[in-house]
């Protein structure tokens, strides 16, 4: 049976009806579900991206039958790299390539049947929405949280672009893999340290998986220690501020690394050594391991006195941070390879031994443990030898700037001095201009410095001005656009004041735990900084945010190591094989990857097997915040089980049998599993982990084969309320053969005979609370148990759960100090 027949039907309902629509300020509960806009490629979507997708589509479908005003948006996060590069290669205007990539992406998101609002689209790149960003960034500017500095940044000759720190991983680029260099470049940064100690206290509000909370608070980097300032013994005018965190590891100090852009370097290369300015670019050069070279100079051990050689080395960034640091090889391997190289002996300073973790070889301090002995030498440090207290941060300032085509330009101006204007309001957008090439300069400018009609301008008095030629990151309209899908057709403001307090925060986030420390970061300080000039109200944007898990696939080589395409393969006798040869294949697991020839596209398998059945296969492989290996040979029970629902309506349909929803039979055996069926699909909403739900429809629905009429007559329209976030397409066509209409809005059901046994929750055998929805399955329970003592959990690292069906969740683990 083809249970896609119906897809085109109910798609153009869905269109021609606006069902999805909706509208601002309904007397309604809201709740605000959001994706992760893409970035429109030309490559399109494929499997995995679909994953989280139709996740938040389930959990729209089911609020809105759950009474709620349900706001569920789409848009794109438009301008980027890869659209200008296309562009470079071809001459086909980025907007060009930008609005086919949409057109594609969108085509691809109504396949699936995602119940998205569509007349809330935005798109960042269009000058309608970077206007708005545009005045969102002066709001920064107005604050001082802008400014200009000459700074040693990631070039990348690949790409012709420079690149943030967090775009740049062990030299090479993010995107592409390609080598990068340090350049020095005036850039525009962006003051988000001055926002550290609340990005990183607030994280403790946000209902946000731990593991990206960690990754935040790694990212910050907040440490807590004291600066020393120390003469150089042989440039008596010059000296040198060290951190050090620990303090207690100052007596295994044997040298100083300065990293090459620390300012005491650039003043020796510019005064001094000459040559030494070509001995640090062999040593920044991306194919050198790490290294240093010496300086031949020292400063004085500050509790010692003894000399300490000065080195600069290649794996230290100019960030506040580590642009000098002691040498302490016990601790910092990094620095044990290098001593080793240059052949710098060190003592050895923590007994290791010892169960306290005492000093040795520390004089006074010897034998203290390391807190007490951190303490000690730090009062010491502060009291006799200059020290001051510090709390200093990993994070660095925002690099905001680029030297592109294809992004928001600046609203800002310079005149004949050299001053900076910020742009009017009313003089917004800046629009970019025509260009004849996107490529940049070789020095690395902006190709908008070519378009000097553009660039050239005159403020109101007639003096002349001179616009900024530098485009904003891609991060910048994805900052806010949360915001402007609450009010998107806005042409006064960004979004109005009662439409940002209607719909509020963003109930539900779901997105790739990859942009933890990007999209994530740079989206909560923005806020905040709105929250304190009073555009919003609220100062955290996501309430909870979900990551779905990848989907991987397997990818195939040959005997000769040539990627093989997933269709030129083929499985025989239990081993992949060449089509039609006798050549075996080597198979190995890995994210979807044009590279790798082993994406799978949407649109294939819907063609193939429906748009029902896929949706319900992407959620049956596996829990949605776990990563799940694509295999189609799964598929065929979940088209099975789709064929076997719309088979038992049909013959109850054909029998000329009533389905009405009368009282339940309480000795009816249907009714129990119906109950704990409904209970399990409850539970799947609260855990996002719909393969629960999806695997107690099937279980389900064995039975109800064996006792077809009373669950046509009696439990035949739950069913298909019940069914329809996960398959709507088959389901809105079963409810209207039934003889209803408008299932997007019916109630939910709700069970008439369901086993109603209190499951006692406890943490470290405290009870805390009752969980009356448990299911009595192991894993739907705990994570229940564990949401609803949320808060009381804060801050407890779970060791044990102690678990009994029915009866007991208790969770035993330790709070931290």
């Amino acid at each position: 049976m083809d249970n896609d027949q119906f897809r085109g039907k109910w798609q153009r309902r869905w269109v021609e009806g606006n069902v999805f629509a909706v509208d601002n300020f309904v007397d309604k509960p809201t709740y605000y579900v959001l994706d992760m806009f893409p970035y429109p490629s030309g490559n399109g979507l494929h499997v995995g991206h679909a994953v989280g997708y139709i996740g938040t589509d389930i959990v729209a479908r089911k609020k809105r039958m759950d009474g709620f005003n349900v706001l569920h948006p789409m848009g794109w996060d438009a301008f980027g790299l890869p659209a200008e590069q296309y562009a470079i290669k071809t001459g086909v205007h980025p907007a060009e390539v930008t609005r086919i990539n949409c057109q594609n992406f969108k085509r691809q998101l109504m396949l699936m049947g995602l119940s998205y609002d569509w007349g809330r689209e935005v798109n960042t790149s269009d000058k309608k929405y970077y206007r708005w960003t545009q005045f969102l960034f002066l709001k920064l500017y107005e604050r001082g949280l802008v400014y200009e500095k000459e700074e040693s940044v990631w070039w990348c000759e690949a790409l012709q672009t420079v690149l943030a720190n967090e775009e740049v991983i062990d030299g090479r680029s993010e995107r592409g893999d390609y080598p990068c260099i340090k350049k020095p470049l005036k850039q525009w940064m962006v003051k988000i340290t001055e926002y550290a100690e609340r990005l990183l206290a607030d994280l403790d509000q946000l209902n946000w998986p731990e593991s990206v909370k960690k990754m935040q608070r790694e990212w910050i980097g907040r440490t807590e220690g004291v600066d020393l300032d120390l003469l150089v013994q042989e440039d008596a005018a010059s000296s040198l501020t060290l951190f050090i965190s620990e303090a207690e590891t100052l007596y295994g100090i044997n040298a100083v690394f300065l990293c090459p852009e620390h300012p005491y370097v650039k003043e020796l290369c510019r005064v001094h050594d000459s040559d030494l300015s070509t001995r640090i670019a062999d040593l920044q050069d991306p194919k050198v391991a790490v290294d240093g070279l010496s300086l031949q100079r020292h400063v004085r051990h500050p509790l010692t006195g003894a000399p300490l050689p000065i080195y600069i080395v290649n794996y230290l960034a100019f960030d506040g941070r580590e642009q000098a640091i002691f040498s302490v090889p016990e601790t910092d391997p990094k620095a044990s390879s290098l001593c080793k190289h240059f052949g710098l002996p060190y003592i050895s300073v923590l007994d290791e031994a010892n169960m306290r973790a005492c000093l040795k070889n520390s004089g006074v301090f010897s034998g203290l443990s390391r807190p007490e002995a951190r303490g000690r030498i730090e009062a010491e440090l502060i009291g006799n030898h200059g020290a001051v207290s510090r709390v200093r941060y990993r994070m660095r300032d925002w690099l905001f700037s680029r030297q592109r085509y294809w992004g928001e330009p600046f609203p800002l101006y310079r005149d004949c001095n050299g001053n900076v204007v910020a742009a009017n309001h009313g003089e917004l957008p800046i629009e970019l201009p025509t260009v004849e090439s996107f490529r940049p300069s070789a020095d690395g400018t902006s190709p908008l410095q070519c378009a000097q009609d553009w660039v050239n301008c005159k403020d109101a008095a007639d003096n002349p001005l001179y616009r900024v030629t530098d485009t904003m990151p891609g991060w910048a309209g994805s900052c806010w656009y949360f915001l402007r899908f609450m009010d998107p057709h806005n042409e006064a403001e960004p979004f109005s004041a009662a439409s940002m307090e209607y719909w509020k925060q963003v109930d539900l986030y779901v997105g790739g735990a990859a942009h933890a420390t990007m999209h994530l970061l740079y989206a909560r300080f923005w806020h905040k900084v709105l929250f304190d000039v009073g555009l919003v109200n609220f100062d955290e944007p996501f309430k909870t945010l979900y990551n779905q898990g990848l989907v991987t696939a397997d990818a195939f080589k040959d005997g000769t190591g040539r990627i093989v395409a997933v269709d030129e393969a083929e499985y025989r006798a239990g081993k992949y094989w060449l089509k039609n040869s006798d050549h075996e294949l080597h198979v190995f697991n890995t994210k979807m990857s044009k590279s790798l020839l082993n994406v799978v596209v949407p649109d294939d398998i819907i063609r193939e097997f429906g748009v029902d059945t896929f949706r319900i296969y992407m959620m049956f492989m596996g829990p949605l915040g776990q990563s799940k290996k694509w295999d189609v040979k799964g598929i065929k029970g979940c088209e099975r089980f789709l064929n076997r629902v719309l088979s038992i309506f049909t013959d109850g349909l054909e029998s000329g049998a009533s389905c009405s929803e009368p009282a339940a039979s309480d000795q009816h055996p249907l009714e129990m599993q119906w109950g704990k069926t409904l209970a399990k699909v409850d539970a799947s909403f609260v855990t996002l982990n719909f393969n629960t739900a999806i695997a107690a429809f099937m279980e389900f629905m064995n039975q109800a084969e064996k006792h077809k009429a009373y669950f046509f007559e009696r439990i035949g329209a739950d069913f298909v309320k019940a069914l329809f976030p996960f398959a709507p397409h088959v389901c809105s066509e079963i409810w209207e053969r039934l003889g209803y209409r408008n299932i997007d809005y019916v109630q939910w059901p709700a069970a008439r005979v369901r086993p109603v046994r209190a499951t006692r929750i406890y943490i470290n055998g405290k009870y805390m609370d009752d969980l009356v929805e448990g299911t009595g399955e192991e894993l739907i329970d705990v994570d229940l148990a564990r949401s609803k003592v949320f808060d009381a959990l804060k801050g407890c690292a779970v060791t044990k759960v102690i678990y009994v069906p029915n009866q007991i969740v208790n969770f035993l683990g330790s709070y931290e100090t």
